[in-house]
C-alpha cells in the first residue's frame, strides 16, 4: 500500500497525525524538513502528502510551504498534497489549491474529515497508478501490433481502439464475415482495410460498395453486373462487384440501406456463392470475403421488420464495434498531429497546434467523429499555413468548442473540487463524456473545472 507522508516541523503535530492515520490502518512516513520530505518522495512509494504551510524559519507567510508544494509537483505532478495551515497563511493555501493542491485543513483539524480525505486520495492514487499501468500496457500492445501487422497507417492511443484493432487483426486470418459498426465518420472503412490487409486474401482485390449511395435498380446492377440492354441505358457489359471481388474482399458499406429485395438476393449469394448478372440466366460463382459496415442498430431494425434476421446472422459472425471519437479522447491529439502532417503545405514542417487549439480539440463533442477532425485540421492548414494553429483556425470557440450556457442552478450545485473530478475520471477510465454525465455536467463544463484545478488531459494521455 502507498504511504502517507506527513511533513511538519512540530514534533507534537507529526506524532498526532502519525497516530491518527496509523490507527486507521494507514502506513505513515514523517519528515521534519522540506528537504527530508523531498527525499522521501524520490525514494518511497508515497501516495499522499500531508504538509504544513509554515516551517521554523517562516511561521506566517507560508512561503516555505508553497515552495515545498511546488517542488513536489515537479517531482510527481499527480501526487495528491493536503495542506495544513494556520489562519495566518490561509490565503496562501487557497492559492495553492488553485495550483493543484488536493485540499487544505486548518489547525486544529477535524480528525474524521482528515482521515476520510486521505483515504479517498489514496484510492484515487491507486486508480491513477492502475491507469498508468494500463496505458503503458496499451502502448506496448499497440507497438507490438504495428510491428507484426499492417495497420494501414491507423494512429490511435486509446485502450478502446486497441481492443478493436487487436480483434481486427485476430479475425483477419480467418475467412468469416465481419460486421463493422460505429457512428458516421468513426473510421469503419479503415478497420475494414486492416482486416483485408492482414488476411490470406490481401493479394486479391479489395472492392468497396456504398449501399446507401445508389437507388435499388442501380445498386443491383452494381453488385450483380448486367448484360448489354439489361436495363435502359446499359449499352455494354457491366461486371458486378461480386464478380470483381472474386478471390478477395468485398466491403459493403451502409448495409442497413439495402432494400428487402436486395437483402434477399445478397443472402442467396452469401449462402451459395452463386449469382446471375441482370439480363442473364447464366449462373456465376464468386469466392469473396464479406466485410459489412453500418451506423444503424440492425437489431432494432430486425424488431421493426426492416432487416432480415437470417441475413444479420450471416454477416455478423464477428462484430467490430468502433466507439465514437468523444468516447476515446486519447486518440484526438495523435490523429490531429497525423492530419497536420498529411494536409500541411510543407509536410516536413507542418504548423503546430497552439495550447488553446489543443484544449479546443479535446473539449469539442465531435459529432462528425474522425471525419470531422480531419476536415477541421485540413481547414486550419488552409487558413493558417504557418505558425501556431489557434481555435478560430479550426472553426472552434476559444478552447471549448460550441459552448452553451449552463443553467445557474446547475452551476451552483455542480461539484467543483479536484478530488471529485479525478475520481469521476478514474471511474470512467479517462472518458470525459462519461465522467461529466455521472456528475450531471456538460463535457465543456467538466473541462472548465479540469482547467480550474490543473487536471491536464493531454498529460494523462501521454502515459
Amino acid at each position: 500500500m502507498s504511504k502517507v507522508l506527513v511533513v511538519d516541523d512540530q514534533e507534537a503535530v507529526r506524532m498526532a497525525l502519525k497516530v491518527l492515520l496509523e490507527i486507521n490502518d494507514l502506513e505513515v512516513l514523517t519528515a521534519l524538513t522540506p528537504e527530508d520530505a523531498l527525499a522521501f518522495v524520490r525514494s518511497e512509494d508515497v501516495g499522499v502528502v500531508v504538509q504544513d504551510m509554515n516551517f521554523s524559519q517562516d511561521q506566517t507567510s507560508g512561503r516555505e510551504g508553497a515552495e515545498l508544494f511546488r517542488q513536489i509537483r515537479k517531482l510527481d505532478p499527480d501526487l495528491p498534497v493536503l495542506l495544513m495551515t494556520a489562519w495566518a497563511s490561509l490565503e496562501s493555501a487557497v492559492a495553492l489549491v488553485r495550483e493543484g493542491a488536493a485540499d487544505y485543513f486548518t489547525k486544529p483539524w477535524d480528525d474524521g474529515k482528515l482521515v476520510r480525505s486521505v483515504q479517498n486520495l489514496l484510492q484515487l492514487r491507486r486508480l491513477h497508478d492502475e491507469n498508468v499501468r494500463l496505458r503503458a500496457q496499451t502502448r506496448r500492445a499497440r507497438d507490438d501490433l504495428a510491428h507484426r501487422y499492417d495497420l494501414r497507417g491507423l494512429v490511435y492511443a486509446s485502450p478502446e481502439m486497441q481492443q478493436v484493432v487487436a480483434l481486427a487483426v485476430q479475425v483477419a486470418a480467418s475467412d468469416v464475415p465481419v460486421l463493422v459498426t460505429g457512428p458516421n465518420g468513426s473510421g469503419k472503412e479503415k478497420i475494414a482495410e486492416i482486416v483485408q490487409a492482414n488476411s490470406r486474401r490481401k493479394a486479391g482485390p479489395f472492392v468497396k460498395v456504398n449501399a446507401g449511395g445508389l437507388p435499388d435498380e442501380l445498386l443491383e446492377a452494381e453488385l450483380f453486373g448486367a448484360e448489354p440492354g439489361a436495363y435502359t441505358g446499359s449499352a455494354k457489359l457491366r461486371v458486378g462487384r461480386f464478380e470483381a471481388a472474386h478471390g478477395g474482399t468485398l466491403f459493403l458499406d451502409e448495409i442497413a440501406n439495402l432494400s428487402s429485395a436486395g437483402q434477399a438476393k445478397l443472402l442467396r449469394v452469401l449462402q451459395s456463392g452463386e449469382f446471375e448478372r441482370l439480363g442473364s440466366s447464366q449462373t456465376k460463382k464468386a469466392d469473396f470475403r464479406l466485410i459489412s459496415a453500418t451506423n444503424a442498430d440492425l437489431k432494432a431494425m430486425i424488431r421493426a421488420g426492416t432487416f432480415r434476421e437470417d441475413l444479420f446472422f450471416r454477416i455478423n459472425v464477428i462484430e467490430l464495434a468502433i466507439p465514437a471519437l468523444a468516447d476515446r479522447p486519447d486518440d484526438i491529439l495523435p490523429m490531429a498531429e497525423q492530419f497536420l502532417s498529411a494536409h500541411a503545405n510543407e509536410p516536413a514542417s507542418p504548423p503546430s497546434l497552439a495550447p488553446a487549439a489543443r484544449a479546443a480539440l479535446l473539449a469539442h463533442d465531435w459529432p462528425g467523429n474522425v471525419r470531422e477532425l480531419q476536415n477541421r485540421i485540413q481547414r486550419a492548414c488552409v487558413v493558417s499555413p504557418s505558425g501556431a494553429i489557434q481555435p478560430a483556425d479550426l472553426g472552434l470557440d476559444d478552447g471549448s468548442g460550441a459552448r452553451k450556457a449552463e443553467p445557474a442552478a446547475a452551476v451552483e450545485s455542480a461539484p467543483d473540487d479536484r478530488a471529485t473530478l479525478e475520481a469521476a475520471l478514474d471511474r470512467a477510465q479517462g472518458v470525459v463524456s462519461r465522467a461529466a454525465a455521472e456528475l450531471g455536467l456538460s463535457r465543456q463544463a467538466f473541462y472548465r473545472r479540469m482547467e480550474r484545478h490543473g487536471i491536464v488531459m493531454e498529460r494523462r494521455q501521454r502515459r
